[in-house]
């Protein structure tokens, strides 16, 4: 990756002579606990958490604020979002203050935030995706459980005929993460980098199948294609209108916070595969937290990224709000913790989730410009889903966007 980022002479860097505090942004459930923790062991180092927004937002304030040197010290930023943080100068290089981390994580976790051999974060939370699904309602229509998308698309045919106003999930035309996961699973590499020359593949021939079966899927009225978390959509949930979602390890705590009487009655397995016998799956999200160029204590901001990720304390705050660790510390505690509030009498919860976790692809490749695809994969696909136009168009139109603003960036690009 080119980048441009600051360099982090720790001769010349600021040294506090009393206690101090940092700033941190960051979104979730999670961080409260984390920033208390740490507060509690550090008495020194006080950290002052304000929740920027989510994902999106946040880094959109991020960039905006490093150009004005009013960043935080510390910052919680989405993997497919680091690439741009780096580029944009406001993610640090940190190889020099945690480097020695990289063995309490997995080679393709870490993968996630070092680029040339240099470190710009800290994992805190991984996605694989999943399958989490309410056995209740799939007990009372009779419905089997998917192992294939094959079957998926079998069992989703079911659920209708046994429930018309039931659907087995939504393809939400506004989840660029979540398709590119089912992309990436696939075989896809939407980006690609030799040197300095990207290689831009959202439009490849794997794309564009994983598109066709959810127009399939679409056309014949076997999915709701509406926005996911809104009203409407929570409402249908808690009618036990939506009997499934593919999505990631982070799934359950969102969907017990919609529909808590619920608890109890949904359930975690693999998430279905493209080829029978081949388990791998794809991370949807995850976040690692970056210490900007704009901190004044860049030495004290990086051991606060690494403590709460990578220790004991900051694994159990994690599992007990409902995330899957990044570090294998806190992926084997999971073992001896209970399961979500949503999964309750699932015993084997954490077992499931491991094996999962365990087949996740190595290694995922975001380009520098993940935010402009991100925006155009939203605009195409939900024009696409409002006007009844292919999806594989709308792919193929995201794909273009993406391309010409790589071009007009300074990108090298293989790309016809």
């Amino acid at each position: 990756m080119v980048a441009c980022a600051s360099e982090d002479d720790s001769d010349e860097a600021a040294q506090p002579d009393g206690p101090i505090t940092l700033d941190y942004w960051a979104w979730g459930t999670s961080q409260d606990g984390l920033v208390e923790a740490w507060n509690s062991a550090h008495p020194d180092v006080q950290v002052r958490r304000t929740d920027a927004g989510g994902p999106s937002d946040s880094s959109a304030k991020l960039v905006t604020s490093s150009r004005a040197d009013e960043a935080p010290d510390v910052a919680l930023v989405e993997y497919q979002s680091l690439p741009a943080m780096i580029v944009a100068d406001v993610a640090m290089d940190i190889t020099d203050h945690v480097g020695d981390l990289s063995d309490s994580f997995n080679e393709g976790v870490w993968s996630q935030v070092t680029f040339n051999d240099q470190v710009y974060g800290v994992p805190q939370d991984v996605g694989p995706m999943a399958l989490i699904y309410n056995a209740a309602r799939f007990d009372e229509l009779g419905v089997d459980l998917p192992t294939t998308w094959e079957e998926y698309a079998q069992a989703a045919a079911d659920v209708r005929a046994a429930d018309p106003d039931a659907y087995i999930s939504t393809f939400a035309p506004d989840q660029f993460g979540w398709f590119a996961g089912l992309a990436r699973q696939a075989g896809s590499v939407w980006w690609e980098v030799d040197g300095e020359t990207w290689t831009v593949n959202i439009d490849d021939a794997t794309s564009r199948e994983v598109a066709e079966y959810w127009q399939n899927l679409a056309d014949e009225d076997l999915v709701d294609t509406g926005p996911i978390l809104t009203p409407e959509w929570n409402a249908e949930l808690n009618d036990g209108n939506v009997l499934a979602w593919p999505a990631a390890l982070w799934a359950p705590g969102v969907i017990h916070g919609v529909a808590p009487d619920q608890a109890g009655d949904w359930r975690l397995a693999p998430l279905p595969q493209w080829e029978d016998g081949n388990p791998n799956v794809a991370f949807q999200g995850g976040s690692a937290v970056v210490v900007t160029t704009s901190a004044e204590y860049p030495e004290q901001a990086a051991e606060f990224a690494a403590w709460i990720n990578s220790s004991q304390e900051g694994a159990e705050v994690q599992i007990e709000t409902g995330q899957y660790p990044a570090s294998l510390l806190g992926q084997e505690a999971t073992l001896q913790s209970d399961p979500p509030e949503l999964m309750q009498g699932q015993d084997e919860y954490w077992e499931i989730a491991a094996e999962i976790a365990s087949s996740t692809v190595d290694e995922i490749s975001w380009g520098p410009n993940v935010n402009v695809a991100d925006s155009a994969f939203q605009d195409a696909f939900n024009s696409a889903v409002t006007d009844g136009t292919p999806l594989v168009d709308a792919l193929a139109e995201t794909q273009q966007v993406v391309v010409d603003d790589m071009r007009e960036t300074g990108f090298s690009l293989s790309n016809e």
